[in-house]
Order: structure tokens, then C-alpha cells, then sequence
């Protein structure tokens, strides 16, 4: 897990790098391209077929429009903010679908999940700042891509199981074609990538296709409510490539955010375990 949050900080990095040589958009469509052609390969390995019928169910439709929108704004959120200030607002993504399960699925949330969902809430504010000298309005991208991620998360439960993870994954990168041509729709932009770009877009294709696979694999190696909270490595890796590679210095508010984020999503895990085990 914690290899897989490293490879996905790298993606990030990457993602960053070459929003500064490229539009948003030729990024995002070309990342796109590039991870279609991965799992494509991994698809047609396994005797896998490209389309199916379930595609068209709602949950996916659904799963695959909210993936538009968690790719949209976060893409857009790294680009225009500094990396390790996207990271920690990405950070209360599993808060919002503890919110979200409660509402949408009626899952059972005490009060004292309830109350860390809060603080977590509260620490992304501090991260945001809205009304004080240090908001970048260009965060909210984040915010944005963060609830879109957030309810993707909770469309995938409802998916229909015939599906395999390299299916959704395929149609996860797919989707981020027309989503690069909308942003170009609004911004322009368009033009030739550079060799740099293509670059830093192969580097975020090979690191974020990695990523999933080891994510996967931990997933599947090891005890669900253990290894989770490992995903927060991937603030650290964060905070770490954005130092060394953009010169990024998080200030005060930034930390005690993302101190307070971590600290709730943590404790809303632990709580979820410790209340499993007494059921």
C-alpha cells in the first residue's frame, strides 16, 4: 500500500509537470490514451471482452460521470495549486464517503465517526482558507475533484460484479477523453505537446498504472482495516517530491490541516473496526 501511495504521488508529479508545458486538457487526454492502452493489454490477457452490456447500467453510468468530475477538478487542482496543498484536501476523500455511505446506503454512523467527519471537514477549511489573505480560489478545484471522487467511490459499490477491475479501469481512463476535450472546449489551448510533455504523460501513465496494480495487490494480500490507513502515505510522498521537485513550502495552516485531516480518518477507521468487532 505504501509503494502503491508513492507511485501515485509520482503520477501526481508528473501530472504537474506537464500541466506547465502542455493545456490541462492535452494532458488529461493523453493520459488517458496511455492507461487505455495499458489495461486494454491486460484486458485481452485474461480472455477479457471491452464491452459488455453492464456499461450501461446506472451505478456505472453513474460511476463513470462522477469519475469526470473527481478527474476534472483535481487534474486542475495540481495544476494550478501546489501539489501538497491537492494532496491534503485529497486526503478527507474517505471522510466524504463515510458521510456519503450513511446517506446514500443508510450504513450506520455513530456519533463519534460523525463528530471526526467533522474535524476532518474543519482541517480542510484550515487547508482552504476561505476569506483570509492565504485562499487560492484554484483550490476548490480539489474540492471539487475530491467529491467527485468520493461518490465514484460509492458508485463502484453498486456496480454490477460482472465487471472486472481492469474493465473499470479501462473505462476510468476512457472517460478522461472527453473529459480533456471539454476543458479545452473552455480554456483552449490546444497545440502540439513538446517532447518534455510527452515525457512527464509517459511517466504519470507508467507510475499510475503501477500504482493500481500494487494497490490492488494489497488489497488483496492483506487484512482490509490494516493496511487502509497506509494510504495516507501518500501526503508524505507528497509533501516530500513537492520540496524537492517545485520548491513548495507548507506553511503553518497547511500543516495543522492536514494533521487534523489525517488524525480524523484515522480515528473514523479505528472506530469503524472497533464497532465490527462488537457486532
Amino acid at each position: 500500500m505504501a509503494v502503491a501511495m508513492a507511485a501515485f504521488a509520482m503520477e501526481d508529479m508528473f501530472v504537474k509537470s506537464a500541466a506547465s508545458h502542455v493545456a490541462v486538457g492535452i494532458v488529461l487526454m493523453m493520459f488517458g490514451l496511455g492507461g487505455m492502452a495499458v489495461f486494454a493489454t491486460l484486458i485481452a490477457s485474461r480472455g477479457q471482452s471491452l464491452g459488455h452490456r453492464a456499461l450501461l447500467s446506472p451505478p456505472m453510468l453513474t460511476k463513470l460521470g462522477l469519475d469526470v468530475v473527481g478527474r476534472l477538478g483535481y487534474t486542475l487542482g495540481i495544476a494550478l495549486t501546489p501539489l501538497s496543498n491537492a494532496s491534503t484536501i485529497l486526503q478527507a476523500t474517505p471522510l466524504v464517503v463515510v458521510a456519503g455511505a450513511a446517506i446514500v446506503f443508510s450504513e450506520r454512523v455513530g456519533t463519534r465517526r460523525w463528530i471526526a467527519v467533522g474535524i476532518g471537514f474543519l482541517g480542510v477549511l484550515i487547508v482552504l482558507r476561505p476569506g483570509l489573505e492565504g485562499f487560492v480560489p484554484a483550490a476548490m478545484w480539489t474540492v471539487l475533484g475530491m467529491f467527485g471522487f468520493a461518490g465514484r467511490d460509492l458508485a463502484t459499490r453498486a456496480c454490477p460484479p460482472v465487471l472486472s477491475n481492469f474493465q473499470l479501469s479501462f473505462y476510468g481512463f476512457a472517460i478522461l477523453l472527453p473529459t480533456g476535450a471539454l476543458i479545452l472546449a473552455i480554456t483552449g489551448g490546444a497545440g502540439l505537446p513538446d517532447w518534455v510533455a510527452l515525457r512527464d504523460v509517459a511517466g504519470a501513465v507508467c507510475f499510475g498504472t503501477f500504482a493500481y496494480w500494487a494497490l490492488t495487490k494489497a488489497m488483496r494480500m492483506g487484512e482490509v482495516s490494516v493496511i487502509t490507513p497506509f494510504r495516507y502515505t501518500r501526503l508524505i510522498f507528497a509533501l516530500i517530491l513537492g520540496a524537492l521537485v517545485f520548491g513548495e513550502r507548507p506553511d503553518g495552516a497547511m500543516i495543522v490541516g492536514s494533521v487534523l485531516i489525517v488524525a480524523s480518518g484515522l480515528y473514523t477507521l479505528l472506530e469503524q473496526r472497533r464497532v465490527r468487532r462488537l457486532a
